[in-house]
């Protein structure tokens, strides 16, 4: 039964309140309403972590191929909005160069050069706003890099994903899906033809495409660009706001590298880039407290699972030395468990050593105040700071 009598909580919630501050909300539903029917969002807010893991491990019954998924609607069908062999199919020419330690060969001294030169750029000026000259430009860099798009520059791959974010977030939110996101993959998807057409010129997309045909190779590239563009941005700026918000975390870290990945682990924790991921129900199926029909959206909230005091003791509290950090959701889970998880840390690791090493007066500026935002993506709209 779905209603106000059933979920109050869940008709009272609304998704500004999430977009604006969710972690109140989500911690009442996660205590009252673990599974929870929300009008606004015309579906099923999943909060706790154990139910969260029971959705994403399961998609026989909670699947992403759905004509509703977001992503899908904008780009067309990939290893995102696939399940069964047709992911395994689209997935598999793209697992391995984002293995551990293809990760690391491969990337580990680009991204190292790629965050020197952007912070040799920055440092004489003593501040600026580090999601747009350092975060995203990184980022662009590296999935430029790694996708080995012939002929297009870093500027245009950031067009064409804040164009298709956008278009998606619409999507997501219940609005008419914004037009220029058709655009911007038609000029991703030419320039992935482009690049598997050069002669004699080795590339990820190309080895692709000896096992996918090419409109399948565009749709999953631009899945890799957006998320690998928004996850790593949204990471770098995350876990910098976590660090320069506590200075007694921030010190524990400078006075031992090796605490870098628990800031990592801990900030993707408190406040994961994607912040929920859409599943819609195959069959009937009881899910914790609730039963879920055929056809009904069901959304995880990997931001309320990542503070679920069952799993995480003070769960609100960001601690760098977090023993079960890694036990966060912040790249899901299950046969959609982000593909390049380890790219992403790699990059956010190198990004914020150098930045601490560098720049060893790194503070926030008090002119420009900021917190994360957003419904699906979270991260600070700006990141201001001082040096």
């Amino acid at each position: 039964m779905k209603g106000i009598d059933s979920f109050p909580l869940g008709a009272a919630t609304t998704l500004a309140e999430l977009a604006r501050d969710p972690h109140p909300r989500l911690a009442l539903l996660r205590a009252h309403e673990p599974v929870s029917w929300l009008p606004e969002l015309d579906g099923w807010l999943v909060t706790r972590r154990d139910l969260a893991l029971d959705v994403m491990r399961d998609a026989a019954t909670f699947t992403v191929d759905d004509p509703r998924f977001s992503t899908a609607q904008v780009v067309g069908p990939s290893m995102l909005s696939l399940d069964g062999d047709r992911h395994a199919r689209h997935r598999g020419p793209f697992n391995a160069p984002f293995r551990p330690r293809a990760v690391r060969d491969g990337f580990a001294a680009f991204i190292e050069r790629e965050t020197d030169r952007l912070i040799t750029g920055l440092e004489p000026a003593g501040a600026a706003e580090l999601r747009r000259a350092f975060a995203g430009p990184l980022a662009v860099a590296v999935v430029t890099e790694a996708l080995g798009l012939e002929g297009v520059t870093a500027a245009t791959v950031l067009s064409w994903y804040d164009a298709i974010v956008r278009s998606v977030s619409e999507i997501s939110s219940g609005r008419p899906e914004d037009p220029r996101g058709a655009t911007a993959y038609a000029g991703l998807r030419t320039a992935v033809e482009a690049t598997v057409a050069e002669p004699g010129r080795s590339s990820l997309l190309g080895a692709a495409a000896e096992r996918l045909t090419l409109p399948e190779v565009a749709s999953n590239a631009a899945v890799l660009m957006f998320g690998g563009i928004e996850t790593t941005e949204a990471m770098i700026v995350n876990a910098l706001l976590h660090l320069l918000l506590h200075p007694d975390q921030l010190a524990l870290v400078q006075a031992d590298d090796d605490l870098l990945d628990g800031a990592v682990e801990e900030s993707l924790r408190l406040e994961p880039g994607a912040a929920v991921v859409d599943r819609y129900a195959t069959r009937d199926a009881a899910l914790g407290p609730a039963t879920i029909r055929r056809g009904d959206r069901v959304t995880v909230s990997l931001t309320g699972a990542n503070r679920d005091p069952a799993v995480f003791a003070d769960p609100d509290r960001f601690d760098v030395r977090r023993e079960n950090a890694r036990l966060q959701l912040a790249f899901a889970h299950g046969p959609h468990h982000c593909i390049a998880a380890h790219l992403a840390r790699l990059e956010t690791r190198v990004a914020l050593q150098r930045l601490l090493a560098r720049l060893p007066a790194l503070r926030l500026d008090p002119d420009h105040p900021t917190a994360p935002h957003g419904l699906v993506f979270r991260k600070p709209p700006t990141l201001h700071v001082r040096w």
